[in-house]
């Protein structure tokens, strides 16, 4: 019996030790954390601006089987497998070290953040199935063995940064490679010898690659290549070969004499072209202008039957493909909004509002709010993720002298996009649009307003969003007015979803002296245009720029404005339909001086977005109090040249 005593004591002794060194084993994992909890940590100590992953908390597991507990973290079977940091002003460095021992990590996603400087060495994540990197601020050079090893690698998104020189060639290894996106870079040189089968998807549009598409690749879109001026080959048009040369003395003289014959006969035939061209758009600019240009009223009794039938048809096709899929519905981004669908759209009434570079407009009153909404035909060339995924990140801009996106529609040759409606119609039509003699022109502590609203409203753009040229398409139609004059910046940052032959044809951007000189815009490109728009409203001219496919100096409103200024004749410049005070001649010439400062040919001496901002706050509307005075016959004189080189003299 003593014996049985005995042994039952000593079991039951080793299994309280055992319950005892289990429950201190669990402590001490606790306490100093799993491995794949610790490498995260690690990651996350190298970013800066990291409130967005402050769920990441040592005390809990990262993964339990498929659910994970920590922002950004994708699980599989309980580990790790990848992460998925995406639009969140996430930036510093990438520690790839601390990531490298996670032995199931196989996907990265830092897209839509504001990571900088070099593309760091991906080559210590092997085993790394899918990259996205695009919308940050990656530049420079990349090695040409920068994805040797990377064997596993099908999926490689680089779009939108600043990424120089040649594509490396090491990418036409990746036996397993089936989607690349280099779009919106500044990659140099030939296309690399792609000859993988599984490839699907590949965008190289808007860089400065040369020479011939590889064979393998002609089978895609052109828009995948668009923006590229010596890209040859399917699917582009045909490489041209250099003429043969011939041993003789005199078969050389005539095969020259040939050929400059010929080129001269192209050239006179491309100049034909473009002189018929340039007539064409101007022609139908300015007929688009001046339907903008005139009042709601005359929009709404012009509106022609046909046309308004034309709208409820498309809308019927548009409704009719909506019920046949379910991502045919309005998505919206805007809590404030009384929700409607396209069936609704189908039975408003609408007024026409006109037709743009981009698609047709009209107003339409929903669920008894009016709002407007406007057709976009060429944003095909975009996947339906990634347009989703943009006008998200349009949907969470806020800004006062923003026109919000409140909702869209995404079909893959149409695209809807809802906005609210602007009770005082665009600047253009304020600017240029017929009125009568009675009625004023713009005060100008109105034109201030409007200046001083639009600088804040790109300087938030410059700051929320990772790419060159935020707005892209600034111009006085693309800026509207609400009740109270506020300015709201409408059609913004849709650059990246605009098939890239229709941007560069149409776009703002692609009209400034840069890219007319160096084939890439800059981040000061917005700033050019900003100052296109300061003259037009200081001189109440309509800019030629808006009309031209590309910068000419001669049609050029800054380019007048300086030869008017070295003639000394800047009383003749400024708008005879301002209206002010005497005291705001002063103020007038500083934002005159602004203008021109925003519009230097010279990019490095062009303004910033911070210079800008600060030089027009500080402007003044005037003593109110003083009367009211035009400017016709009012002319003054500011002698002398001040630290910007600027010589007003003005007969007084």
């Amino acid at each position: 019996m003593a014996a049985h005593v005995a042994k039952f004591a000593r079991a039951t002794t080793s299994s309280l030790v055992l319950l005892v060194l289990a429950f201190v084993l669990s402590i001490v994992v606790t306490s100093f954390g799993s491995p794949d909890s610790d490498a995260l940590l690690k990651f996350k100590d190298q970013l800066a601006n990291n409130g967005a992953i402050n769920s990441w908390n040592p005390s809990v597991k990262p993964c339990e089987w498929e659910r994970s507990n920590w922002d950004g973290v994708l699980c599989l079977n309980g580990s790790i497998r990848g992460l998925q940091l995406e639009h969140m002003a996430l930036s510093g460095d990438i520690d790839l070290d601390a990531l490298a021992p996670l032995p199931s990590f196989r996907t990265l996603s830092l897209m839509d953040n504001n990571f900088d400087g070099p593309l760091p060495d991906f080559k210590k994540l092997g085993k790394l199935k899918a990259l996205y990197l695009s919308n940050n601020r990656f530049s420079g050079d990349i090695p040409d063995n920068a994805f040797e090893g990377m064997g596993s690698l099908k999926r490689l998104y680089l779009a939108n940064n600043l990424l120089t020189g040649k594509i490396p060639s090491s990418l036409a290894t990746l036996s397993k490679l089936m989607e690349l996106k280099l779009e919106g870079n500044q990659f140099q040189g030939q296309i690399p010898n792609f000859q993988q089968k599984s490839m699907k998807t590949v965008n190289v549009a808007s860089n400065e690659l040369e020479g011939p598409i590889p064979e393998a690749l002609s089978r895609l879109s052109p828009h995948s290549f668009a923006g590229n001026k010596g890209l040859c080959g399917p699917p582009l048009g045909p490489c041209i070969p250099s003429p043969p040369s011939t041993p003789k003395s005199n078969g050389k003289k005539f095969s020259i004499l040939y050929i400059v014959i010929i080129i001269l006969i192209v050239l006179l035939m491309l100049a034909a072209i473009a002189f018929a061209f340039l007539l064409f758009s101007r022609k139908k600019c300015k007929s688009r202008i001046q339907r903008t240009a005139s009042s709601p009223e005359e929009n709404s009794n012009k509106m022609v039957a046909s046309y308004y039938r034309d709208v409820h048809r498309e809308l019927s096709e548009t409704s009719s493909h909506a019920k046949k899929a379910d991502h045919g519905k309005l998505t919206f981004l805007k809590d404030d909004i009384e929700k409607f669908d396209l069936q609704d759209l189908l039975t408003a009434s609408a007024e026409v509002l006109g037709s743009g570079t981009f698609g047709s407009s009209y107003k339409a009153v929903v669920v008894g709010q009016p709002v407007v909404v406007k057709r976009y035909r060429h944003m095909s060339n975009v996947g339906r993720e990634e347009f989703h995924e943009h006008m998200r990140r349009l949907g969470r801009l806020k800004h006062p002298n923003l026109l919000p996106l409140a909702a869209y529609y995404n079909r893959r040759d149409e695209k809807l996009l809802v906005t609210e409606f602007a009770e005082n119609g665009s600047l253009a039509s304020h600017l240029h649009g017929n009125h009568s003699p009675e009625e004023d022109g713009l005060h100008w502590h109105i034109r201030l307003k409007i200046v001083k609203g639009v600088a804040r409203g790109l300087a938030f753009l410059y700051n929320e969003l990772p790419i060159i040229a935020p707005h892209g398409h600034l111009k006085s139609s693309n800026v509207l007015l609400d009740e109270s004059f506020e300015p709201l910046l409408t059609d913004y940052a849709l650059r990246p979803v605009v098939n890239p032959e229709h941007a560069h044809m149409f776009m703002m951007a692609y009209k400034s002296p840069e890219y007319a000189q160096q084939s890439r815009t800059s981040n000061k490109t917005d700033i050019w245009s900003f100052g296109i728009l300061i003259l037009e409203m200081l001189t109440g001219k309509f800019p030629e720029n808006y009309l031209t496919p590309c910068y000419n100096s001669d049609a050029d409103l800054a380019a007048w404005v300086n030869n008017m200024v070295k003639e000394k004749r800047t009383s003749e410049v400024f708008d005879k339909e301002i209206v002010g005070t005497k005291y705001s001649k002063g103020e007038m010439i500083k934002l005159l001086k602004i203008g021109l400062s925003c519009c230097e040919e010279d990019v490095e001496r062009r303004l910033d977005i911070k210079e800008v901002v600060e030089k027009i706050d500080v402007l003044k509307e005037g003593d109110e109090d003083e009367e009211l005075y035009g400017s016709e016959g009012n002319a003054y004189s500011v002698r002398g040249n001040d630290q910007e080189g600027y010589s007003f003299t003005v007969d007084r």
